[in-house]
């Protein structure tokens, strides 16, 4: 519970203070966390796919579906296949894509 506070407090300090971008290092202390559960948790929970299972974040999972790199991850998010929103850069910007590329693919091995 506290931890989810925190989660959420974060997340809204770095909305009203404008917080845009992260640059890598930013990445490595948990940006790219803070917006992954932001905008993905709720459908892709612990690297899942509740929508459809094949689209799962775990390293098989997008290798599967040739995705292996970050920018291939901004490529899915910004141009899904059905049963995923779009984000395009005004809901998140690129920097923001990339730091949550690079936490998909460093967590979900």
């Amino acid at each position: 519970m506290k931890k989810a506070l925190f989660v959420s407090i974060l997340a809204g300090s770095l909305i009203s203070f404008g917080a845009a971008s992260y640059a890598e290092k930013d990445v490595k202390e948990g940006a790219g966390e803070v917006l992954f559960k932001k905008h993905c948790a709720v459908c892709h929970p612990d690297g899942g796919n509740i929508v459809n299972p094949k689209f799962g974040l775990h390293k098989k999972d997008l290798e599967a579906n040739n995705i292996t790199k970050s920018g291939d991850v901004v490529n899915k998010m910004r141009n899904p296949g059905p049963g995923m929103p779009a984000f395009d850069k005004n809901s998140i910007s690129d920097k923001d894509a990339e730091a949550i590329a690079a936490y998909i693919l460093e967590t979900f091995k």
